[in-house]
Order: C-alpha cells, then structure tokens, then sequence
C-alpha cells in the first residue's frame, strides 16, 4: 500500500499561482502512473493531468498551457504547478497513483489516493 499526503493549496486571487505537492511513502517502489484529479461541490472528480513513470504528459483540456505536471522520483514526490487561475479552478484537488505504468483519466483505475487539498480562486 502506498501512502499519499498532499499539500500546497489555499486561497489565491484569479491570476494568480499555486504549487501543490504530493509526498509517497509506504510500498513506493509499487509506483507506476500518478495523476492530479479535482473535484468541486456538486460535480464529479475530474481528471487534471497524469504522468506515466516514462513517457507523455497528459493533460484535461481545461487546464492545457496553464498547469505543469512532473515528478522526483528520487524523492517519491509528485507536483502540480498552477499557473493562470481561474475562479472555476476552485476545487478540492487530490493526488493518485496507480501500479501501471500508464496514464489513465478514470479515477477507478487507482489505488492509491490522498487526502486532498483545497484549491479557492477568487475572483
């Protein structure tokens, strides 16, 4: 079982910038795909964007061009930097992580997930 804790939200003015971590531990050498997924008020959990163990980035479409996904692996630590945000940001971001190595948008396909972290854009 891999362990997940999330950290680096809070409250910004539309525009502004956040970096949102993810720190592993447990049976981390299980690590495979890990993704962002956010989920607001009265909406499903949506997927934010994934990265494969190797290979392509994947982003939601929402968010392409303003948030950056990557990973140290060395430190079992997965990272989110939001750039550009927007009031329909708002969410409560969680962090995920799957045995395969391959990126998937369905949050059913993953074990392993954090708490969350809250993400408030005002406007």
């Amino acid at each position: 079982q891999v362990q997940l804790v999330e950290s680096g939200g809070g409250l910004v003015q539309a525009g502004g910038s956040l970096r949102l971590s993810c720190a592993a531990s447990g049976r981390t050498f299980t690590l495979g795909a890990m993704a962002w997924f956010r989920q607001a008020p009265g909406k499903e959990r949506e997927f934010v964007a994934g990265i494969p163990w190797t290979g392509a980035l994947v982003y939601a479409d929402s968010v392409k061009g303003r948030f950056t996904i990557s990973r140290d692996n060395a430190k079992n630590t997965l990272y989110l930097q939001m750039n550009s945000l927007k009031p329909e940001d708002t969410a409560m971001y969680y962090c995920a992580a799957r045995v395969a190595p391959k990126i998937s948008r369905n949050p059913g396909d993953f074990g392993s997930w954090g708490q969350g972290t809250q993400v408030t854009v005002s406007s």
